[in-house]
């Protein structure tokens, strides 16, 4: 694969595509500068503001222009090697397409042996390909974004360099990074869903959890309720109206002082229970609490409460 820069390129010929519909001539130029194409023989226009198909950099000469140069996928965290490392296909076939005789694939076949045993080598290596292959499980069944899944992967790699995984679940600890890097990134999961999804109870990963906080100093913000609510919202299928509406009453409670100490998610939940009312959807609290994943008590006593202090009234 080759990288060509857009400037090399200013005015290209495609003949193979584009023919001029005004005079039908084949001698068309793209330039690059302008992202127009141009017939040359009668001059117009035939398209503008294309795409230009090019790298981002710049380069003025070829040196500078081969060191830009690369190709392949960029690195990432959530790959032991960071993805850097390159792997011998499983297709027994050369570059043109053919089948390798039985005396190459069998060569190939020690190649590629030697070449997997070569990317594993160390035990740091073995313990971030067994880690990462299990937050690539963790985060797809808790459905958490890329930004998300790489912080957690660097907050384990900052483990591992302090010694923090001797003696410790891998497990535990991948899922205490995962959940540390959805609070610092403000993507509302709960220790629950976490624990839930991962092979470690509630405690050993809230203990793994502090630890991660405790030794590699990081600044966690306070979870609000407010980061909840669409999500909660979207699950309750409500409307854009009924979530801003709770967020609201969110905002007036925390204004009063009634979050201090109380759960987030309940709080959430009893403020979509609230609206949904006000604004005529209505859902029942075992659903907002199945959503939620709190107990129907939990709604109900969070909502007299904000009803009660806010001098809300909701007709039942």
């Amino acid at each position: 694969m080759v990288v060509e820069n857009s400037r090399e390129k200013e005015t290209g010929t495609d003949n193979d595509t584009e023919t001029c519909s005004e005079c039908g001539s084949s001698d068309i130029h793209v330039d690059y500068t302008r992202g127009e194409t141009i017939c040359s023989n009668c001059g117009i226009v035939i398209s503008a503001r294309n795409i230009d198909q090019g790298p981002e950099w710049r380069a003025f000469t070829n040196e500078e222009r081969n060191k830009r140069s690369r190709v392949g996928s960029p690195s990432t965290f959530t790959v032991h090697d960071k993805g850097l490392s390159t792997m011998i296909d499983w297709h027994d076939k050369d570059a043109y397409g053919k089948k390798l005789t039985p005396k190459r694939r069998a060569q190939i076949y020690r190649l590629r042996k030697w070449q997997i045993r070569t990317r594993v080598h160390s035990s740091m290596d073995r313990n971030l390909a067994f880690a990462m292959s299990e937050l690539d499980r963790l985060s797809s069944q808790l459905g958490i974004p890329r930004g998300v899944k790489e912080t957690a992967a660097v907050l384990y790699r900052r483990a591992i360099e302090k010694k923090l995984i001797r003696g410790r679940s891998i497990e535990a600890m991948i899922a205490a990074a995962v959940y540390a890097a959805c609070r610092e990134r403000k993507v509302p999961r709960t220790l629950d869903e976490i624990a839930r999804h991962s092979r470690v109870n509630r405690k050993e990963l809230g203990r793994c959890y502090r630890l991660i906080l405790r030794e590699l100093d990081i600044i966690i913000p306070q979870s609000s309720p407010i980061d909840f609510i669409p999500r909660f919202g979207t699950e309750l299928v409500l409307s854009g109206r009924t979530q801003r509406k709770a967020a609201e009453i969110v905002t007036l409670a925390r204004d009063k002082g009634i979050t201090a100490g109380k759960d987030p998610t309940g709080l959430a939940a009893a403020a979509i229970y609230i609206s949904a009312i006000l604004e005529g959807e209505r859902r029942t609290q075992r659903e907002i609490a199945e959503v939620a994943h709190v107990t129907e008590v939990t709604v109900r006593n969070r909502y007299k409460e904000l009803v009660k202090e806010l001098n809300i009234r909701v007709e039942v």
